[in-house]
């Protein structure tokens, strides 16, 4: 099948790479002439793991192409997928539409024969009812259906999600697309669960989710801050809950606050939507509200530990907003950097794959290492703000000889915190608490 994807962000890119390797012919279309040029080179313009080479192994035998030509990226195809970014507002927070309907402005002059128009971006409740008005207003004559294919890709595995997805969402109820998208995914009907529903249901089953997984990892890190004063384990805890298959195990790591490109705006999203439906969600705002105090509260911690020490030096370990990818945007480590940065703190910070990202948003106002050892000489305290594998190898004994003081603020818990006392540091790590522990066995003596 032929197929056009406008947006070569960290939706857009994987998928387009997805389903060339599945043997479609994609056409990727950005208006950013940078982008286009690089990957027209064969240059990765973010990064994801396993996708460069894919890239460019379907690069070269003509799979995929890439243009910012949108006449060129959807003459003749067979399913147009708008993978576009939809940045919270400014002001209400609301999401941001205007590159979906320029898109869908822009594209609906160019539509030949029947076409599917599917929006893979997270958007609002609606979205396709507008989508569909538009391009009908400028082409009354298109033959084409709007549908909704929300994304479910998470950023350091998107390859990976991509050909392994627990769910397949088509929103639509046009057994024609329904035929269409079948042929799409068909690579997928043995294995997977293709669900077809309503658009609206389509539109609102990604917010839900995602609106959700939040609370999740909210709710963990409050049990964090419970075990801090009781003497418990979160990780133990977290352990024992993640057992009961009403649960499950995923997003139970506590830690600084959830972060990125999807969750922050996605409540933000979602609390608005329900605002202006007459909805109390009173679950989520309080999450929104928690979430950003959780970033001031770690950064705080920070400080507290370096509190009698002038001139006090402050290493980082961690830029991205997670593992696996360089992706900064609303990431709690730049939060916390940004809130450290309020009281003069001294920053060096490194990150295997964010520097350039965050070089970009944080200039000169902190220094950037070249590894984790040069991020620690002469360092007053560590801090681990991001979970990339290799920060959980630090060698403890090499840590100790590079730093001024013997301080370990982990955001993570990815450190051996046994070893770190053995090894005289004053770690810290979230949902355990040491003191509150000797205490607790004092009380019972």
């Amino acid at each position: 099948m032929k197929v056009g994807i406008i947006g070569t962000g960290y939706v857009g890119l994987p998928t387009g790479v997805g389903l060339a390797e599945l043997g479609h012919d994609v056409i990727c279309i950005d208006k950013d002439e940078r982008k286009i040029n690089a990957l027209q080179n064969g240059q990765i313009t973010l990064y994801e793991e396993g996708l460069e080479e894919l890239l460019r192994k379907n690069f070269q035998t003509g799979k995929i192409k890439f243009t910012t030509s949108m006449q060129q990226g959807i003459k003749d195809a067979d399913v147009v997928l708008i993978a576009v970014g939809t940045p919270p507002h400014p002001v209400t927070k609301a999401a941001d539409m205007q590159y979906i309907y320029a898109a869908a402005e822009e594209l609906s002059h160019y539509l030949t024969g029947y076409t599917i128009v599917a929006v893979k971006s997270t958007v609002p409740v609606g979205t396709g009812d507008e989508v569909e008005e538009i391009i009908r207003k400028n082409n009354p004559k298109a033959d084409f259906d709007v549908i909704s294919v929300p994304e479910f890709l998470r950023e350091g595995y998107a390859v990976k999600d991509f050909f392994n997805p627990d769910r397949i969402v088509i929103g639509t109820e046009s057994e024609r697309a329904k035929a269409t998208m079948a042929k799409l995914y068909s690579s997928f009907a043995d294995k997977t669960p293709i669900l077809y529903v309503k658009r609206r249901s389509s539109e609102t089953i990604k917010y839900a989710s995602n609106a959700f997984l939040a609370v999740k990892i909210h709710y963990i890190n409050e049990m964090a801050d419970f075990c801090e004063q009781t003497g418990a384990d979160i990780s133990e805890v977290a352990k024992g809950m993640g057992l009961d298959t009403r649960i499950g195990n995923r997003f139970l790591n506590a830690g600084p606050g959830y972060g990125g490109s999807c969750f922050p705006k996605d409540t933000m999203a979602m609390a608005y939507m329900a605002r202006q439906n007459g909805v109390n969600m009173t679950v989520i705002e309080d999450v929104i509200k928690e979430n950003a105090n959780r970033k001031k509260k770690m950064a705080h911690r920070i400080l507290e530990s370096v509190k009698n020490i002038p001139n006090a030096k402050i290493a980082v370990l961690g830029l991205a907003f997670k593992n696996g990818t360089d992706d900064c945007r609303e990431s709690p480590a730049m939060e916390i950097i940004n809130e450290l940065l309020r009281f003069n703190a001294d920053i060096t910070a490194f990150d295997p794959q964010a520097m350039n990202n965050a070089k970009h948003l944080l200039g000169e106002q902190i220094k950037f290492a070249d590894n984790m050892y040069g991020a620690l000489q002469n360092a007053d305290v560590v801090a681990i703000l991001t979970e990339w594998p290799e920060f959980k190898e630090l060698d403890l004994h090499k840590t100790a000889e590079l730093l001024r003081h013997k301080n370990i603020v982990d955001c993570r818990n990815l450190l051996n915190k046994k070893q770190a006392a053995e090894l005289g540091f004053n770690y810290s790590c979230v949902g355990y608490n040491s003191a509150a522990d000797c205490n607790k066995n004092k009380k019972a003596a």
